[in-house]
């Protein structure tokens, strides 16, 4: 990671960063020691800590290419993060070469290094801006020069909604992006909850989950429940909600393998 870049100065190397921590999680380049000490301690209450993640990369993947083959072509990922193998783009101009992406992120070591991926590919873009703020992410000039809201897209928020706080209301966030985007569009959403899991390896989860404290995004599970809110007036589509490594899992294989451990939740729901 080349810190001497002027677009990279404000980062702060000596706090930990949930991107960073996903990066790093994920077996990714752009993170630093403190990020790697913060992952680290997170495991020694929740070993599961990098499985869930790299479920919901693997959820992100299907869902993508489900996507794609409802005749999706384009997307809208908020909370994109640092770009790692397997991003959105990646997997949906491998389907359709003229699939359109536009990423968010309010990090702008994230944006940085995603729009240096981006380099010659005139249909992705990386934007730096609040996915809390839909008014500013929807008429921003690279949005609109990529997607036509005219026409069905999909939104994609994977692994996020633990840092955006109730406060904030995520229920209402979502549902301001889908009041703007046609019939016909979708979401994809995923989420971190400790539903499933014994009362042993819930309390570890919480306990590593405060790790993110000190980071500028503190994490919070949630139920069931609690995600199925998120999804309301769409149409969710089979299975529903479930666990990310049981959403359309390619193979038996992939499925059981993540079985038990990863307990993160995923849905994808179409707009009427």
């Amino acid at each position: 990671m080349n810190q001497e870049d002027p677009a990279l100065s404000k980062v702060d190397v000596d706090r930990p960063s949930s991107a960073r921590i996903y990066d790093y999680f994920l077996g990714g380049a752009h993170n630093f020691e403190v990020d790697r000490r913060a992952a680290a301690d997170m495991v020694k209450t929740h070993p599961a800590a990098g499985l869930g993640m790299q479920a919901n990369r693997s959820y992100l993947r299907r869902a993508v290419r489900y996507l794609c083959e409802q005749g999706i072509d384009q997307f809208l990922d908020l909370g994109s993060g640092i770009p790692t193998v397997g991003n959105v783009h990646e997997i949906a101009q491998r389907a359709n070469p003229d699939a359109r992406v536009v990423y968010v992120d309010v990090e702008p070591i994230a944006v940085t290094h995603s729009n240096t991926i981006l380099t010659g590919n005139d249909k992705a873009i990386a934007i730096q801006a609040d996915m809390r703020n839909s008014d500013e992410v929807l008429s921003h000039s690279d949005t609109l020069r990529l997607l036509d809201l005219a026409r069905p897209v999909a939104l994609i928020i994977a692994g996020v909604l633990q840092y955006i706080p109730d406060g904030d209301d995520p229920a209402a966030m979502i549902a301001r992006y889908v009041a703007r985007m046609a019939p016909g569009s979708y979401v994809a959403l995923s989420h971190p909850s400790t539903d499933g899991m014994s009362e042993e390896r819930r309390n570890g989860a919480r306990t590593a989950s405060t790790v993110y404290d000190r980071t500028a995004t503190p994490f919070a599970y949630r139920s069931r429940a609690e995600f199925e809110t998120f999804f309301a007036g769409l149409d969710l589509v089979e299975p529903g909600v479930t666990f990310m490594w049981s959403w359309r899992p390619e193979s038996e294989t992939e499925a059981e393998g993540l079985g038990g451990r990863a307990t993160g939740l995923a849905g994808v729901a179409r707009k009427p």
